[in-house]
């Protein structure tokens, strides 16, 4: 049944929120920010046309808060809601209180979210499916010792991996035997701290995989067509640093083939709205199954730039109940895109994060350049959120052309006040093997050196740290404002970089 969105609220915050506001405010469509205490001064609070305090510092006590949400939309008269990425965008209960609600949620089902937001469960539904999956346990192992047995019929090296995870989270891999029992305790123990289910599966690790994913769009009325590749496999601590489309790797048949899997696997659990196939592909291109990501991807600018489809506002018009423009056979492509995420992070730290104040923004423009961002000069990068500060995508003719561009626009990029990868994505991108298209998930680490990794098992202490750290700089400044001037900082060691440093000892 139709029902037109006048007035959507952005769940979310930073580059998504104003992503999705941009393109309701091209639709005609008011829109509605939420914010917690320390985003009352963000950029999406400003740009949307009303704005509603959450109250809180974490997400836990704001953007997370479903009540918060539904009251902030009920009180403004917002009759949709689009939760972004992250958050609660695929959260089951969101979508089934939107619904108790007669709110319109932008997003699949909650029986969606379900079927493909439990990694095991999921791996069953495209089993039954006929989806090829990447070989691993049945389900959920009981502890170290089902987990030594399963390892051996699947054989060495595995991944250990969080049932309900995401984002790289509870992951591990293990190269022999001994070393399961170590990653097994610590891949459970970070799980249950990040998902509160601390549930652990094995699957196969495949001889230098590639991370590559499929666009699918469906609409309620079992049309369902996908929009190409992206090329993810350029990551760090197993997540996305630098995505393309299309893949250097996939040849014509490799991407049909995926393609009809990908709507294959959506239309199993009768998705409706944009979502995203996550395959793993071995050198030999043969591709299983990973996950179904039940909402917008981070890098869906590079299938906006060679489709030329803007995919949020065909969200919108999917859950007003429109009906997909197009076909399969109507679909291709041009050019080739390539986007980096800027981080406040130190890759010399093994990527930790490096919260402070940008004292000076200057973001690169010219022909085909385009930057999605939340930030501006004097906006704080917290200890408290993800330290991306933007996406900077490009599109070109073809690929060299593209990864010049990139690299021409990371050159101009200026950020002031604190630490960035834009250099780290600059090696990269001048590599051989990222020129070649010759990589895997192995890229950094194996081919960029230079950096320090930092045990993954210790990372929720360096946030403590950091956030321990936030607040000591706070008091700080008040006993300043009292006592005078303040000292120079040149002296001063972050947090973070305590711990880096310790981290790299150990």
């Amino acid at each position: 049944m139709s029902r037109p969105i006048v007035k959507l609220l952005v769940a979310n915050r930073g580059e998504i929120a104003l992503r999705v506001m941009r393109s309701c405010r091209e639709l005609n469509i008011a829109t509605v920010a939420v914010f917690s205490d320390p985003d009352r001064a963000a950029l999406h609070v400003r740009y949307a046309d009303e704005a509603v305090a959450l109250g809180g510092d974490t997400s836990a006590e704001s953007y997370l808060v479903i009540d918060k949400i539904i009251a902030a939309a009920n009180s403004t008269g917002a009759n949709a809601i689009h939760p972004g990425y992250g958050f609660l965008s695929e959260n089951p209960e969101f979508a089934r209180r939107l619904l108790s609600e007669g709110i319109i949620l932008v997003g699949p089902s909650p029986e969606a979210m379900e079927a493909m937001g439990h990694k095991t469960r999921a791996r069953d539904v495209m089993t039954a499916a006929n989806v090829p999956v990447v070989p691993g346990s049945a389900g959920p192992v009981a502890g170290p010792d089902e987990a030594l047995i399963e390892a051996d019929e699947i054989g060495y090296p595995i991944m250990v991996k969080a049932a309900a995870g995401g984002g790289g989270k509870g992951m591990r891999r293990v190269a022999d035997a001994a070393a399961l029992p170590a990653a097994f305790a610590a891949a459970q123990s970070e799980a249950r701290n990040s998902f509160g289910d601390d549930r652990i599966y094995l699957e196969r690790f495949l001889d230098k995989p590639r991370h590559i994913e499929v666009q699918i769009l469906a609409d309620s009325f079992g049309n369902c067509v996908h929009l190409f590749e992206r090329e993810c496999s350029i990551q760090r601590r197993h997540q996305k640093i630098i995505e393309e489309a299309p893949s250097a790797f996939v040849d014509e048949e490799m991407r049909r083939r995926m393609g009809e899997v990908a709507v294959q696997a959506a239309k199993a659990v009768d998705y409706v709205g944009a979502g995203t196939v996550e395959f793993l592909c071995d050198a030999q291109r043969n591709f299983f199954f990973l996950e179904m990501n039940t909402r917008l991807q981070v890098e869906h600018p590079v299938t906006e730039w060679i489709t030329g489809l803007d995919l949020v506002a065909w969200q919108i018009r999917i859950a007003e109940g429109e009906k997909l423009a197009f076909e399969q056979g109507d679909l291709s492509f041009k050019g080739h895109s390539v986007e980096a995420r800027i981080y406040a992070e130190d890759p010399a730290a093994g990527f930790m994060p490096a919260p402070g104040t940008i004292e000076h923004l200057h973001v690169p423009s010219g022909p085909y350049v385009r930057v999605d961002s939340g930030v501006y000069a004097g906006s704080e990068v917290t200890p408290l959120y993800d330290p991306m500060i933007s996406k900077l995508s490009v599109w070109a003719a073809d690929r060299a052309t593209a990864i010049a561009r990139l690299d021409r626009a990371l050159a101009e990029y200026r950020v002031v006040g604190l630490t960035t990868n834009i250099s780290f994505l600059r090696r990269a991108l001048a590599t051989e093997e990222f020129k070649s298209g010759d990589f895997d998930t192995s890229f950094v680490g194996s081919v960029i050196d230079g950096t320090a990794p930092v045990d993954e098992e210790f990372e929720p202490l360096a946030v403590w740290a950091a956030v321990a750290d936030a607040f000591l700089r706070d008091q700080a400044l008040e006993a300043q404002a009292v006592a005078g001037p303040p000292a120079s900082s040149n002296s001063e060691v972050s947090a973070w970089r305590r711990y880096a440093l310790l981290g790299s000892r150990s």
